[in-house]
């Protein structure tokens, strides 16, 4: 039995199959898990409780009603158990593998995925509750990538005209940075070293709009006050003084 084509054969049938609601579908995968877990036994038994918390069925009337119509409509076959310590047995019907010898057990071959783990000796097979997943973490120096990604200093004189011509800001400026840095060996004033060269491009930036903004402030003063001057006098007059 293959595995692909019998999962495909079955998404086309629930494709064309009006008949099925999303919990034929849902308590289908289930039990497809189940038969996996018991390496596509030809026949397998399961617990109504289980089945239902994996399809995420709350209500026995429907999941009994949802197990049954997959029967009637051959998706499976099902043979209830009235003991509730043996539980109920399913067949599952397969499509699309006339090719694949018949037997009781899945043999994946070349070029198939193999679904099956093949258990530990002294335990039972894989079953289809949940287990623990680990997170796969890239073996990747996070320190490094995010000090590459910071830049302790520009690699060329030509990042730090584009960096400040975005922020528009002339090219002559860039090059008073670059060139101060560069020759103090891209520390701070305080012998630290810088670790962000766009951080302390930024700062620059700053001091230099204060500054040409305190300039402004200071010369609109000078130029007020000597609009005024002509119109101030030394004199003091006397208007009781006879004309």
């Amino acid at each position: 039995m293959n595995y692909i084509r019998q999962l495909n054969a079955a998404f086309e049938l629930f494709y064309s199959d009006d008949r099925l609601n999303p919990n034929h579908i849902s308590l289908y995968m289930a039990l497809f898990q189940e038969w996996n877990s018991s390496r596509f036994a030809d026949t397998f038994f399961i617990n109504r409780r289980e089945m239902m918390n994996a399809a995420k069925i709350g209500s026995k009337t429907s999941y009994h009603r949802c197990v049954r119509d997959l029967d009637q409509w051959k998706y499976l076959a099902y043979f209830p158990s009235n003991n509730p310590f043996k539980g109920s047995k399913i067949r599952m019907t397969i499509f699309e593998t006339a090719d694949e010898p018949v037997g009781g057990h899945y043999r994946p071959g070349a070029g198939q995925l193999e679904v099956c783990r093949n258990p530990i000796e002294g335990q039972p097979a894989d079953s289809y509750r949940p287990r623990e997943r680990q997170l796969v973490v890239p073996s990747i120096n996070n320190t490094k990538q995010e000090n590459f990604i910071k830049g302790k200093r520009p690699a060329h004189q030509k990042e730090v005209i584009e960096f400040f011509k975005n922020r528009s800001c002339e090219k002559q400026e860039a090059l008073t940075f670059f060139n101060h840095y560069q020759a103090v060996g891209w520390k701070m004033g305080n012998g630290s070293e810088i670790l962000d060269w766009y951080s302390a491009a930024e700062k620059w930036i700053l001091n230099l709009q204060n500054r040409r903004k305190n300039e402004q402030v200071s010369r609109w003063g000078t130029s007020s006050r000597s609009h005024w001057d002509h119109l101030r006098t030394t004199k003091n007059k006397d208007y009781d003084e006879p004309l």
